[in-house]
């Protein structure tokens, strides 16, 4: 079989594992789908296959109204990748291309714009620009289908530079205006205030008890809570944004293969990177089939990844924040850690206009805690001049944690720093750059999880590339809910 003999055999099997992967075009109609779209399977003959829905577009095909294949989660294989068309994929999703033009891109890839280009082309049917017009036309569907914006507002929010293009976009793409899109939704439109309601679309299966168990346990007072009962919980945070701040709030609650969510931007034209920066938080792009097809063989992680399918490894919506956050839980428990990021929040976070329920507050800026004394921070000065270190470096783009920083890089300029091991270095790595093959071996929690399955550390090579997942299957190994009886205490270091 060829390649695309096998993706069709995925789209006649309506496989949602291919979803993102690449994209099924039909000839005949014109129209581009996800591989698991529901309607009548095309012939073989009519069908062509493209690697994103930006080439589709390119090609010339509509997008399918059933199956909205512009909303399909992105694919997992740049959150593996570190090569340069990886790390370019997690920045175009950030918003890179819309605030810093292809220069601003290529700049930060350390590549010329025209190197950009041909690899992205090469690998993705398009280049940098396609790619972000696609985004800001998914964008612009959702403002228009969901708030009573006017269009013309709902095209500069949303990121193009003209009523005219984002008027030919939309009709190339949806084959309609940007009012009959509107007219077409059927939904009741809000004024703003309720904020933009969103399905934040994953791959299933998705362990969603676990992940908010996880945030809820290090929820720092005054940026994060946790509201309901488990299974039914919502998490809320703020959230810094390039041209503002905004909340989020996401729902346990959701459907198959999605996450309710709602998000406030105070700028419209923040809405694509907030709507990134959770999805990195709740690591919804990942590919739990992959994951579940080596962990799940494995003779020491099998049982704990059959216990748990789906687990995933959280991201973080704020990596600067993270960082912070990782050098005050260095050594001491999650409770303490958590107390101790609530006491900076307070005395150094930026309040908010007016709380929001039990939101107060965005977290302090690196640049407001590179210079500060800390004193309110009952821990020792040798941590509190590492944490000074890690701000400055921050502050001074020394280092960066962006989305598609470069991890190997990152992890060595971390470790230059005063006060930063290999632990905060590597849960850095894992969170912050949302490495998915990262493995603590000095973590108490991992240590813990290691005895309760009778392994060693030297069983975390056959991990790869995996090991952050494999890790969370080790700390889930000590709580209550596992396959094993819990440990008295959990992890040290994890903030």
């Amino acid at each position: 079989m060829t390649e695309d003999d096998s993706r069709y055999a995925a789209v006649r099997s309506r496989d949602g594992r291919f979803d993102g992967v690449f994209f099924t075009c039909v000839v005949t109609t014109g129209i581009f789908c996800r591989p698991s779209c529901p309607a009548v399977t095309p012939r073989r003959e009519n069908v062509r296959f493209h690697p994103s829905a930006a080439a589709a577009q390119a090609a010339g095909f509509r997008a399918c109204r059933r199956c909205r294949p512009d909303a399909v989660p992105g694919s997992a294989e740049w959150n593996v990748r570190a090569d340069v068309v990886g790390r370019a994929m997690r920045m175009i999703a950030d918003g890179v291309v819309d605030r810093e033009g292809v220069a601003g891109l290529a700049g930060r890839l350390g590549y010329s714009a025209r190197q950009v280009q041909r690899q992205l082309t090469a690998e993705l049917g398009a280049g940098p620009v396609a790619l972000a017009r696609a985004q800001r036309a998914h964008t612009a569907r959702v403002l228009l289908q969901t708030t009573g914006l006017p269009v013309t507002g709902v095209a500069f929010a949303a990121g193009f530079a003209s009523v005219r293009q984002f008027n030919e976009t939309m009709r190339r793409i949806y084959d309609c205006t940007p009012r009959a899109l509107r007219a077409r939704s059927g939904r009741p439109l809000t004024d703003g205030s309720a904020g933009v309601a969103l399905r934040l679309a994953h791959r299933t299966p998705y362990a969603a008890r676990e992940i908010f168990g996880f945030l809820q346990r290090r929820a720092v007072p005054g940026i994060e809570e946790m509201t309901g009962e488990p299974g039914s919980r919502v998490y809320r945070r703020t959230l810094p944004l390039p041209h503002g701040h905004g909340i989020a709030e996401v729902g346990e609650a959701g459907g198959k293969g999605w996450l309710p969510c709602r998000l406030w931007p105070t700028d419209l034209r923040d809405l694509t990177a907030a709507v990134q920066r959770v999805r990195r938080l709740f690591d919804l792009d990942a590919d739990p089939y992959a994951v579940t097809e080596r962990l799940g063989a494995d003779p020491v992680l099998g049982p704990l990844a059959a216990a748990r399918p789906g687990l995933r490894s959280p991201g973080a919506a704020d990596p600067d924040e993270m960082a912070v956050r990782a050098v005050l839980g260095q050594q001491i428990g999650v409770g303490a850690a958590r107390a101790l990021a609530g006491t900076l929040v307070a005395a150094r976070g930026t309040p908010l206009p007016a709380p929001d329920g039990g939101l107060t507050h965005l977290f302090p800026r690196c640049e407001v805690l590179a210079g500060a004394g800390l004193t309110e921070l009952g821990m020792p000065e040798a941590r509190r001049r590492a944490l000074r270190a890690v701000c400055t470096a921050l502050a001074e783009g020394a280092v960066a944690l962006d989305p598609g920083a470069d991890r190997d890089a990152t992890e060595r300029a971390l470790l230059a720093l005063p006060g930063i091991g290999p632990w905060t270095a590597g849960y850095l790595r894992m969170r912050a750059l949302g490495d998915p093959d990262v493995f603590l071996p000095g973590d108490a929690g991992v240590r813990q999880g290691l005895s309760r399955v009778g392994a060693t550390v030297s069983a975390a090579d056959r991990w790869r590339p995996w090991r952050s997942y494999a890790q969370h299957h080790l700390w889930n190994a000590t709580t209550p809910a596992g396959p094993v009886r819990p440990a008295a205490s959990h992890l040290t270091e994890t903030p």
